[in-house]
């Protein structure tokens, strides 16, 4: 990775001399994870008294039937519960399924008190992650039905107490009870799957985007080769009138250009073309990359690593760096304006390049509560899949953030 140079700033500047800030962001992260916890561990807890009073109705007055039932239906609703995010159809299938055996295998029997609020609490647990996780909506929409017809199902099924009013109004008040459950839960589940469905259209508008931008610069690259070749071969038919012997260099010249033309189509086949109204960087160079940095900020610095100044880069695979820069400086700016120190580093290996932007990490950055969840990182990395490369960013060793994309080099 290189020594770390900081224009314009002191060693006291350093982050790592802060252990406030690091401890902090380490902190922050772990926040998130534990919050995630204590809420599944707050959940389960409910559903466990919920669980102990099935039991308690259940005996209340002594019904060993009921009771069983309520204890093998709260536990298979727990687990399903707990396995919920792993299998959503498989989990509510197999608790829908395993509710409609138990209620059949009690159904009639007299005196019974078995209505199963734990089963319940997890059908409507069920429901809000059906909703959001099951491919596709029609597939989730189905389940949540079933699901809701298993559910309002228990009390009919259930329970049979000693006087017949007393047993329909308690049968008429828990339907009413987990039917409302349910309509909560459908409507959680609905709405986190609008938000979800709005991000993944947000991130398929940038990777589009991203496309269509690289085929523009197919546009402009290829017809910039055949133009080359066009005045090549006009250029060797006039000189071959007069001096044969010139004619053999350009066709040597006109060879390559095709062949940068192929290379260059073949590196962004599957991009199609779109209109002409986005900004052309077909001709960027380092110096351009360079400058960039440079207008950035005093504090920010670019390095180039051994062989690379000397290193023929194709246009595409500068305008990606180009990118790629881009959008990691206007991050910085957005989300760490008064950073001390900000490193561009480019080197390369014998097959890639390998483009690096660094800066200090401070506790109340933004981009560490997101991970690096924006549709400039997404639009980014769609840029640099598409050239076969990789991309990763954010936080590093507790104190950086960083942005490191690499790409490949044509075969030499």
């Amino acid at each position: 990775m290189g020594t770390v140079r900081r224009a314009g700033v002191g060693r006291s500047a350093d982050v790592r001399s802060t252990p406030f800030v690091v401890a902090s962001a380490i902190v922050w992260e772990r926040l998130s994870t534990w919050t995630q916890r204590a809420g599944e561990i707050a959940l389960l807890g409910l559903l466990g008294l919920l669980w102990v009073f099935d039991t308690i109705l259940t005996t209340a007055p002594a019904d060993a039937t009921g009771a069983l039932v309520c204890v093998i239906g709260g536990g298979v609703g727990i687990l399903a519960v707990v396995l919920r995010k792993r299998r959503t159809w498989l989990v509510a299938v197999a608790l829908s399924a395993a509710s409609l055996v138990l209620s059949a295998v009690v159904a009639g029997a007299p005196d019974l008190r078995a209505v199963g609020f734990t089963e319940a609490g997890a059908f409507m647990v069920l429901t809000i992650t059906v909703l959001r996780r099951v491919e596709p909506i029609r597939n989730a929409v189905v389940l949540s039905v079933g699901i809701l017809v298993v559910l309002i199902s228990l009390p009919a099924l259930r329970f049979e107490g000693p006087e017949n009013g007393y047993a329909n109004a308690a049968t008429q008040a828990a339907t009413i009870v987990y039917l409302l459950g349910w309509a909560v839960g459908a409507g959680i589940g609905g709405y986190l799957r609008v938000q979800q469905e709005r991000r993944k259209i947000g991130e398929e508008r940038v990777r589009r985007g991203e496309r269509l931008e690289l085929a523009r610069e197919l546009h402009d690259l290829v017809a910039h080769h055949i133009t080359g070749i066009v005045v090549q071969a006009q250029a060797a038919r006039t000189v071959g009138e007069t001096n044969p012997e010139a004619v053999l260099p350009a066709l040597d010249a006109i060879a390559g250009a095709g062949s940068e033309a192929l290379t260059s189509m073949r590196r962004l086949v599957g991009v199609l073309r779109a209109d002409d109204h986005a900004t052309r960087n077909v001709g960027v160079t380092l110096d351009d990359l360079r400058k960039m940095v440079g207008q950035f900020s005093p504090a920010a610095t670019f390095d180039l690593g051994p062989g690379v100044a000397s290193l023929t880069l194709a246009p595409e695979v500068l305008t990606t760096l180009h990118r790629v820069l881009t959008e990691s400086l206007t991050n910085i700016r957005r989300h760490a304006p008064h950073t001390p120190w900000v490193e561009v580093r480019l080197t390369t290996f014998e097959d890639s390049v390998r483009l690096r932007v660094a800066n200090p990490l401070s506790a109340a950055d933004p981009r560490l509560s997101r991970l690096g969840g924006g549709f400039g990182l997404i639009g980014m990395a769609e840029r640099v899949e598409t050239m076969g490369g990789h991309l990763v960013a954010g936080p590093v060793a507790g104190h950086l953030w960083e942005v490191a994309a690499e790409l490949p080099l044509p075969a030499r």
